[in-house]
């Protein structure tokens, strides 16, 4: 219950929204136009390429949204919170009516590029462990450090249309974007370093290459695609 209510501080339960307005930022119009554009080309296979489970009577379980430019933003562009561990509850097997000696859960907190991501944590802190329910002890850390993302800079026209060209050649659609990658922690340092620089950053994934899995594998189909599409944007370069 202690831990519902610090939760209840964070985010709103019934939407999945953060409550905390610094956790938030506004979104680019340039972002937005984008995520509406790659919406009209990917469509539902936004949310539907996902697992979802299926229950007893046939109906699958749905995300939070089911349009697709709205998706988008919210995986990208809106702060988001994820319990990802816990700690101090007997497995099932031992569990009885007793009382713990400590309960801990791991958060996630996916923020939008233009937020500082150690401030958000020193923020977070202090809201968690604020005036605790029933002055119970509440204590928050950071494991890693807080990561802050890194927002792409404009794409120059020849670039953008070195992309569009590349990806009708090899793909048979035109260019799109998702907004992933952005906590990579070498693009904002390179950015740093060279400020006017233009970006192009590749990943060989493809159809269910379960990225970071154990059982990730390089689509050889794809990667050609790729990599021709990459030497076609290569060769663009004024």
């Amino acid at each position: 219950r202690i831990l519902r209510r610090l939760l209840d501080r964070l985010e709103d339960s019934a939407t999945g929204r953060l409550l905390p307005e610094s956790f938030h930022c506004e979104i680019p119009a340039e972002r937005i136009d984008q995520a509406q554009a790659t919406a009209q080309i990917l469509g539902d296979e936004v949310w539907k390429r996902f697992p979802w489970a299926c229950g007893a009577d046939g109906a699958f379980t749905l995300p939070t949204t089911t349009d697709p430019a709205e998706a988008l933003l919210r995986r990208t562009w809106k702060p988001t919170l994820s319990v990802t561990g816990a700690e101090g509850f007997p497995a099932l097997g031992n569990a009885g009516n007793v009382l713990r000696p400590y309960t801990a859960f791991k958060l996630s907190l996916r923020l939008p590029p233009l937020v500082d991501g150690a401030k958000a944590a020193q923020e977070l802190k202090a809201l968690l462990e604020a005036d605790p329910p029933h002055q119970a002890k509440v204590t928050f850390h950071s494991d890693h450090g807080a990561a802050t993302g890194w927002n792409a800079p404009t794409l120059a026209p020849w670039l953008h249309q070195a992309l569009d060209s590349a990806s009708q050649s090899f793909y048979g659609a035109p260019v799109g974007f998702i907004g992933q990658g952005g906590t990579i922690p070498l693009m904002s340092l390179l950015q740093q370093g060279f400020p006017k620089a233009q970006m192009m950053v590749c990943g060989v994934l493809g159809p269910k290459s379960n990225a970071h899995g154990p059982n990730e594998f390089l689509h050889v189909p794809y990667g050609k695609k790729l990599t021709a599409a990459v030497a076609g944007v290569m060769a663009a370069m004024p």
